[in-house]
């Protein structure tokens, strides 16, 4: 990605993000959480889903900011609708909004 993702997370700390992570093995897995940079850590530890347990490592490929988490959970929810391929022209369309 043209920018390091990881720095832009910790611009969202404390803040509601829903957010989708690649996998290892290729995979997508998209969740939300109020501390972005902590969860993708806790995830790349084995301590975050247990989808991405064996999954390791997991980078952050996309996100997106909200006011409330209740925003943000309608959002991971409205990703974990899509299709595979609409999740992967969000995470292709990510790094051009950086």
């Amino acid at each position: 990605m043209g920018k390091d993702w990881i720095t832009l997370a910790k611009g969202a700390e404390g803040k509601p993000a829903a957010y989708l992570l690649r996998c290892a093995d290729g995979s997508l897995y998209c969740g939300w959480t109020n501390h972005l940079d902590k969860r993708v850590n806790a995830h790349n530890q084995g301590k975050g889903a247990k989808y991405t347990r064996g999954r390791r490592p997991v980078s952050l490929v996309y996100f997106e900011v909200f006011e409330t988490k209740e925003e943000a959970m309608r959002r991971e929810a409205a990703i974990k609708k899509m299709d595979k391929q609409a999740k992967e022209r969000l995470a292709a369309g990510a790094e051009g909004r950086c």
